[in-house]
């Protein structure tokens, strides 16, 4: 077989010394939408992405009660004495539930297509990512999914974090910088690491 005619063919991978064709591990064409994944209209949804990147994002740092204002008013359960930067950018707020006295630094993302539940007295540190959904892999169609993401009071998210979907942190824990959380992490524990493991005791 000619190399042309080798890559105009139909796509083939060589086993046992034949050829077999190759099905589509992912076919994008096929994916759908869950029905009311967003749980808002699309015009809702643009609306909030919109005041999100505006009236949100360009607002001072010190205004930490007009973004409180905003989240509340697309629907998020927002507590008091909640600090959240400019920066912070959050999906569907009406998925986003946070206690009193949180803050979230710089960049942090809230990836809120599942819910996300932050309690009292937590620390979100800049650039992590706290992700409550995924896709499926093992299908072609690359379903998507939301898994519910707790974050218990009294917590520490250090900078540049990855929490995966479905994962509970318990109560006081702490999640090293740089880490990647997959599964869920001890009340009490500090944690570090790719996938993140736990190190030892928190004092307190």
């Amino acid at each position: 077989m000619s190399r042309r005619a080798y890559c105009d063919g139909p796509l083939h991978s060589e086993v046992g010394g034949g050829f077999a064709a190759m099905h589509k591990v992912q076919d994008l064409a096929r994916f759908q939408l869950p029905p009311d994944f967003r749980g808002r209209s699309a015009v809702v949804v643009q609306l909030w992405w919109i005041v999100r990147d505006t009236l949100f994002l360009c607002s001072p740092q010190f205004m930490y009660g007009w973004r409180n204002a905003l989240l509340r008013l697309f629907g998020a359960k927002i507590g008091k004495g909640v600090m959240l930067r400019p920066t912070v950018r959050i999906t569907y707020p009406w998925k986003l539930k946070i206690g009193d006295n949180v803050w979230c630094g710089d960049f942090v993302e809230l990836y809120t297509l599942g819910e996300i539940e932050i309690g009292a007295d937590v620390v979100v540190s800049q650039n992590s990512y706290i992700c409550a959904a995924s896709h499926d892999h093992t299908v072609p169609t690359f379903d998507i999914y939301t898994k519910r993401v707790i974050i218990e009071p009294e917590v520490w998210v250090a900078a540049d974090v990855f929490v995966g979907p479905g994962v509970r942190i318990g109560r006081g824990a702490v999640i090293g910088a740089r880490s990647t959380l997959l599964s869920d992490a001890p009340e009490m524990m500090i944690m570090a690491g790719s996938p993140a493991k736990v190190v030892r005791p928190r004092a307190g």
